[in-house]
């Protein structure tokens, strides 16, 4: 097969304008947000509760709008829906009350970062898809370059050892400096082969564009989060801005394809069509808000927040490990990828 089809395929996920905000967008509001943090550390806590308010929040609700999307969504996963929460609720309950708070912090750090890994991961095969044909690249160098300097970079993090976490106790995995400096090492190097083969393809006119640009703040928004950023805090802020804001961009657009395919719209599909695109981002918002809020006054007065928070959290996690796996022959044909 001639390299020339990775040329030729359309590159985008939806549409120049979408795919080129999808990406730009999360990193400059990732960008912005570290920065102020950076500048003003006082601020920290009014930037979370921005980030928490209008991303985090619409992030998790956005979830579970992908379940009960319709009638089929809700049966296909109503496990999901129903039992899977009390499970998660038991456990959190069981290690935050028996072993001790600090033991849900220091999973949520190690889970977090294997969540966000994975989701960029699973963009990054969307775009892998989109492009038509093979990487420049062997399959396996793009894989440890994309995965070892999120490797690197927790690894860092626990040899930092931190007391805290989002100002909670937090105990970190013991990890000595000469494995962070080999795994850092063998990162540099995986990156550098994806780099030169990316070159290559680029004096060939063969190169994947969109999802060598993807790759790119992949690796940006990894390295400042976890190692350029000395405070874990303000580096987990960064990645976390990144994270709520590519989701809500990318499950938005499930929503608006599935809705195409609708004979008859649900409410949150019709919601998600193409020109009603800032009302559906108002009433994610506005619906977010009013449940979080109803749980603060409710369940975190009868439980700590963090067993609530956390019981969400996770839930989330399983939930999303479920429910975009790209090898899923009904999600492909959402997405208009090649089976």
């Amino acid at each position: 097969m001639s390299m020339n089809v990775i040329q030729s395929a359309p590159p985008w996920i939806r549409s120049r304008r979408f795919d080129l905000s999808f990406v730009a967008v999360p990193v400059a509001l990732a960008a912005v947000s570290g920065a102020i943090v950076l500048a003003r550390p006082d601020l920290f806590l009014l930037v979370l509760a921005l980030d928490i308010w209008l991303l985090g929040f619409h992030h998790v609700v956005a979830t579970y709008s992908r379940l009960g999307a319709d009638r089929d969504s809700v049966r296909e996963h109503l496990g999901l829906i129903t039992r899977l929460p009390i499970a998660v609720l038991v456990a959190v309950l069981a290690v935050g009350l028996g072993v001790g708070f600090w033991a849900l912090t220091t999973v949520y750090l190690y889970w977090q970062w294997f969540h966000y890994t994975r989701q960029s991961w699973g963009i990054a095969r969307v775009y892998e898809r989109k492009s038509g044909g093979p990487l420049p690249e062997n399959p396996r160098l793009f894989a440890a370059a994309f995965y070892l300097l999120p490797l690197w970079g927790i690894l860092h993090r626990s040899h930092q050892s931190p007391d805290e976490f989002l100002r909670v106790e937090v105990k970190t995995i013991p990890v000595p400096s000469w494995l962070v400096t080999i795994v850092g090492a063998s990162a540099i190097l995986a990156m550098l082969g994806v780099a030169a083969a990316r070159l290559i393809a680029w004096r060939n006119g063969t190169l994947p564009v969109m999802h060598t640009v993807f790759f790119a703040s992949h690796l940006v928004i990894f390295a400042a989060g976890y190692l350029l950023i000395g405070e874990i805090d303000h580096g987990w802020l960064v990645i976390n801005v990144w994270h709520n804001a590519q989701y809500l961009a990318f499950v938005w657009h499930f929503n608006n394809r599935h809705a195409a395919e609708a004979s008859t719209p649900t409410f949150i599909q019709q919601m998600s069509s193409g020109d009603r695109v800032v009302l559906y981002f108002a009433l994610s918002i506005a619906a977010s808000t009013v449940i979080y809020l109803t749980l603060q006054l409710t369940l975190a007065l009868i439980v700590a927040p963090i067993i609530v928070y956390q019981t969400i959290n996770f839930h989330h996690y399983i939930v999303d490990s479920r429910i975009w796996k790209v090898r899923q022959k009904p999600l492909q044909a959402t997405l208009g990828l090649p089976s």
